[in-house]
Formats: structure tokens, sequence, C-alpha cells
């Protein structure tokens, strides 16, 4: 009897887990995909703010310095859900209206876009401390070189700089990246359909919160084990022909 009880089970879950109705498997790989989108996206803004960003902070005048030192501390003191829920209403409260004072009726921002845009501002503040260590443990010797050949500074640091610095970033990079899928999660907060919001509407639906939350459990492991792969892959190949760093 308790084989055929466990069996009876696992046929349960299997059918909860599948894609078409009345599984819910399509919705959770629906909300994965969500996830990497605005995770995708907020890195790619956070890599630029961050460059900018640590370049500002090296290069830039008095009050460029101070009003990063001011982007990063607060932004890395005041807690990632407060920051989103601050961000995400109060942007959107800003851009509706300043359309309105113009003229222009409201809108509805996308959750992707706000989504992005919110976790992007965070990762910002974190890349631009990685960046700016990782451009500081470049020769000195190599930048004054270019320099000494007449190197404009744009092209140093595309030529330069930026290379020799990727070896040293990649592994913050690398937990950046870590950290802006699990912050997708605190999306929820605000409605939005990525993974976690999608298992809490499955497991309240069906009861089944053990099931759902482990899913989702598996799906943010397989991706990070994942990231992981290809980040190794990447500094890899970017030590290629550097002296090999044991820990």
């Amino acid at each position: 009897m308790e084989t055929l009880a466990g069996a009876a089970a696992a046929a349960s879950t299997l059918e909860l887990l599948q894609l078409s109705p009345p599984g819910w498997g399509a919705n959770l790989l629906q909300g994965l995909w969500n996830s990497i989108l605005i995770a995708c996206g907020a890195f790619a803004l956070g890599l630029g703010l961050g460059t900018l960003g640590a370049f500002g902070k090296l290069y830039g005048g008095l009050i460029t310095r101070d009003l990063l030192a001011i982007y990063t501390t607060v932004v890395r003191a005041v807690p990632e859900l407060v920051l989103i829920l601050i961000l995400y209403y109060a942007v959107t409260d800003a851009v509706n209206q300043t359309l309105i004072a113009v003229g222009y009726g409201r809108i509805q921002i996308s959750g992707l876009a706000a989504g992005i845009a919110v976790l992007g501002v965070v990762q910002g503040a974190y890349a631009t401390e990685v960046l700016r260590g990782a451009i500081q443990a470049v020769p000195a010797g190599q930048i004054e070189a270019a320099r000494a050949m007449g190197m404009p500074p744009a092209l140093l640091a595309r030529r330069v700089t930026l290379p020799l610095m990727l070896s040293n970033a990649l592994p913050g990079l690398a937990n950046l990246w870590l950290i802006a899928t699990k912050d997708t999660a605190l999306l929820a907060v605000v409605g939005f359909g990525e993974l976690t919001q999608q298992t809490r509407q499955a497991a309240g639906a069906t009861k089944a919160y053990f099931t759902f939350f482990i899913a989702a459990g598996m799906l943010y492991l397989i991706l990070s084990i994942g990231s992981g792969w290809l980040f190794a892959k990447a500094e890899h190949r970017a030590r290629r022909g550097l002296p090999e760093v044991r820990g």
C-alpha cells in the first residue's frame, strides 16, 4: 500500500509540473525566461553604468567623484528590496508626471523595462567598485607606455585598460550576474511575472507549495551552475598568457 501511495504521489507531482494543462510547467519556464531577460538587461545596464562610474571615480573631477561616491554608497547601504520599491514606483510616477506636465497622457510602463532599469541601477553601483578595483590592478607601466606613444584616452581605454583589467574583473562580475539572477525574485513584490511570482501563483492555486518551490529552486540552481561554467570559461580565456593563479 505504501508503494502504491508513493507512486500516486509521484504521478500527481509530475502532473502538476507537466507543460500542458493542468500542469504549470509552462508557466514556470515562462517565468524563468522572464527572469533571464531581466537579469541580462540589468547586468548589461549595470556593466555600462559601472564602466562609466569606475572611470569617473578614477579620472573624473572632484564633483564627479563625489556624486559617484554618493551613488555607490547609498545603493550599497539600502536594502535592495527597499530600493526596488522606491525606484519602481518613484520612477514610474516621475515619468507619468513629466508626461502630464508637457501635455501627454499617462502611460503604462512595461514591467520588463522597469525591472531592467531598477536592477540595472543597483547593479551599476556594485559594478563600479568591481571595475574600479580591476582597473587599478592594471600595471601602471602599460598605461604610461600607451600615453607616451600619444594614444588618446578613449583609445587607451579600449585597447589597453579594458582588455588588461578583464581577467581581474570577471570573478567579481560573475558574482554580480548571480546576484542579478536572484534579485529578479524581488520583482515579485511589484507583481511582475518572473519565476518566483509564477511559482507563488502555481503553489497558491494548487496548494502544492513544496513541489513548486523545490522546482523553482532547482531551476535557479541549474541557471547558477550553467552561468558559473560559462564565466569560468571566459575567465580562463581572458587569462591566457598570464601567470596561473593558484588558490
